[in-house]
């Protein structure tokens, strides 16, 4: 059956694959103790295995690869699996081309001793076999759009559709020929080409497109960042052990480059490394000037850009722009803007923001449509000419459209990051921090961390995270005990720091869905006597309001904020009184509750303005309009609050939130969903108001 026919017919019949039960794939490092019992089977039909062995004439030469490394017993046992199968005619075809690989010369022949299947070492078939199988049950429809999927071997492959066949991609080269087969154990998908993986880093895999990035290329080794493009993973954190929650053995790192072709700077005269300096130089040599320059953080420090030829420099303009270019986290094309959740308004905003390398710079990316545009300016964005909803048209005039990504297709996967070609000339320009910046920034809590995107823990299934755990996990209502939460030990994410050890236990909850009232459906819940703080995006230079998103909890505690200018508790100034995270009650009709000053804004003609107001005296704000809990918008939902932690000036530099629980409870909660950052010119603003999304 034609793959886009299957995925239009389980759609159209509404199908949905939930509530998959998943052990843990018994890795070589696992224990047998980890399997979960109750996911074993009386096998009343194929299996992966047999399926394979069934259709040898076929598959021969994929399952010798899995028998190699002991997969085809495990294969033929209990799990949940999905399984990319490669035909025999695939899997010669990829021998071949590693045997007599013309590029790879510091490897001869990838490794392998020979030709053909007997020359593959035990490392390269566990290579092989690993990334070509999930240890969740994948089905088509679950890949009808782009989707990144974390493979047993701990490597991403992305799943797309081609827009001329409409058959379905694997990682841009593999078509799926047969999907769908639902076996006892898990699904089958075959496929036509065994799915590549790349083992270089991310500055040697853009080298080896030079038809696309041979400008790019030679800028990033210029200025040294090949170099230092080279984290991979790390082990270095506090190690934790929970009966209830997984916690991962390793720290995934790497970056995103968002680079111009050579056929785009082209397009703008630049056909060598001289006509790029030159452009670099255009941007750059004056964007720290006093009085005029708009890189805030820059000028502030009076620091001298160089147009020299000084390339490793820093603050060399051709270092500066290939900077800009690059996040310090390897984020797939898919998971780049968050959307899809599920709870969702129709008017809801798609924007994701990035640090990226150039010094305390920030980068939009926004989704519209089916397309990714970085640093998309709209006039008047965060304000509104009508009460609750988005505001008209006129006054929001697309003063600069943002530069497209070429797509999903065209990203380029490397061992330690993602390449993604762009269609037009990115560039911290002045129109990023007085245009496109120049709005209600709103961040989701696992935007702030890198280190969530490179090991592909943001957005994750429940189910996935219940199969690195063994299966443990309850249901949502088992909320302390596993429930798919994930527990984050100290010192992973390089931009939080937690002060007193065990005390403070910091947890990410990857749900999907309106079932809990979060931006993008996940949370962090730090539980405990909890001390910690983490580094805050950095703002163009202004006065702004920093929010806090929260839902209010009986057990959530109560906590003091602190800011500072780093991490070291020294520098931390308390900020205003102690929040109450259990300040909790029910739909109080038109009556404020008294802390808060919540009430039901639709029963006012003037659908909550003036009772806004009071919030705001009160230090707080209704949740918006933008997503959905179990079937009610935030702002209508009581125990939905936004905290105004902040009103002051901010300079484009460091600084950090501290998070302190000021009573003695041993579980106490807090509750971190996303932030905000709200210029003057959107909360005051004297023409229009603070829209409610």
């Amino acid at each position: 059956m034609n793959s886009m026919n299957t995925i239009k017919k389980y759609i159209a019949k509404g199908l949905v694959c939930c509530g998959m039960a998943a052990a843990l794939a018994p890795m070589f490092t696992s224990c047998k103790e980890d399997i979960d019992e109750s996911n074993l089977y009386t096998f009343t039909g194929e299996t992966i295995e047999d399926y394979l062995l069934n259709r040898s004439e076929k598959f021969s030469s994929f399952n010798y690869i899995l028998s190699r490394i002991g997969y085809d017993k495990i294969l033929a046992a209990y799990g949940t699996y999905t399984c990319f199968a490669p035909t025999n005619e695939a899997v010669d075809a990829y021998l071949d081309s590693l045997y007599n690989d013309p590029i790879n010369v510091e490897i001869p022949h990838n490794g392998m001793t020979q030709p053909g299947l007997e020359g593959l070492t035990d490392s390269l078939c566990e290579d092989i076999a690993l990334f070509h199988l999930l240890n969740t049950k994948v089905m088509g429809v679950d890949m009808s759009s782009s989707r990144t999927l974390n493979t047993l071997l701990g490597r991403d492959i992305n799943t797309s559709i081609d827009p001329e066949t409409g058959e379905m991609l694997v990682s841009r080269a593999s078509t799926i020929t047969s999907m769908d087969n639902e076996l006892e154990n898990g699904v089958l998908h075959e496929i036509n080409c065994v799915i590549r993986r790349s083992n270089m880093l991310i500055s040697g895999e853009m080298e080896n497109h030079p038809d696309q990035f041979t400008l790019f290329s030679q800028a990033l080794k210029l200025t040294g960042l090949a170099d230092s493009l080279t984290d991979v993973k790390s082990t270095d954190f506090v190690k934790v052990g929970n009966p209830d929650f997984w916690t991962p053995k390793e720290r995934m790192l790497g970056y995103t480059i968002f680079a111009e072709t050579d056929q785009v700077l082209a397009d703008h005269g630049i056909t060598s490394i001289e006509g790029l300096k030159a452009y670099a130089d255009s941007v750059y040599a004056h964007c720290a000037d006093q009085g005029t320059g708009w890189y805030d953080y820059a000028r502030n420090h009076k620091i001298e850009i160089s147009t020299g030829t000084d390339y490793k420099n820093p603050w060399n303009t051709l270092s500066m722009f290939v900077r800009y270019h690059i996040l310090e986290a390897k984020i797939a094309y898919d998971m780049l803007v968050r959307s899809g959740i599920g709870n969702e308004t129709s008017k809801m905003q798609y924007v994701d923001y990035y640090e990226t390398m150039l010094p305390y710079t920030m980068m939009k990316i926004s989704k519209i449509q089916s397309k990714l545009l970085l640093n998309r300016w709209v006039a008047n964005n965060s304000l509104t000419d009508q009460v609750a909803d988005v505001g008209t048209a006129a006054m929001h005039t697309v003063l600069f459209n943002g530069i497209e990504l070429q797509g999903v297709k065209s990203q380029i996967s490397a061992l330690n990051g993602y390449i993604h070609p762009v269609k037009e000339m990115v560039a911290y320009e002045k129109r990023v921090p007085q245009g496109a910046l120049n709005e209600r920034i709103r961040i989701d809590d696992t935007a702030l961390f890198g280190e969530m995107m490179s090991t592909n823990l943001r957005g994750c299934t429940e189910d996935w995270v219940k199969a690195q755990n063994g299966g443990k996990g309850g249901t949502s209502s088992d909320r302390h005990n596993g429930c798919g939460y994930i527990r984050i030990p100290p010192g992973f994410f390089k931009d939080l720091a937690i002060f007193n050890g065990d005390d403070t236990r910091f947890l990410y909850f990857p749900h999907w869905g309106d079932g809990w009232s979060n931006y993008q459906g996940d949370e962090f819940n730090c539980m405990g006597n909890y001390d910690f703080a983490f580094r805050l995006p950095p703002m163009p230079d202004g006065t702004y309001e920093l929010r806090i998103g929260y839902t209010t909890e009986n057990e959530r505690g109560m906590l003091q904020f602190y800011l500072g200018t780093s991490s070291d508790l020294a520098s931390m100034k308390a900020l205003d009184i102690p929040v109450d995270m259990r300040i909790k009650f029910s739909n109080t009709g038109a009556t404020p509750e008294p802390r808060t000053g919540w009430c039901d804004w639709e029963l006012f003609e003037d659908k909550g303005i003036e009772s806004d107001g009071n919030m705001r005296n009160l230090g707080y704000m209704r949740g918006p309009l933008s997503y959905n809990f179990a079937g009610k918008v935030a702002r209508s939902h009581p125990q939905d609050l936004r905290r105004i932690i902040a009103k002051q000036e901010f300079k484009q530099g460091e600084y950090w939130l501290r998070c302190k629980s000021v009573i003695d409870m041993k579980n106490a909660e807090f509750h971190l969903d996303y932030i905000e950052f709200c210029p003057e010119n959107v909360y005051n603003n004297t023409r229009y108001l603070e829209d409610m999304y």
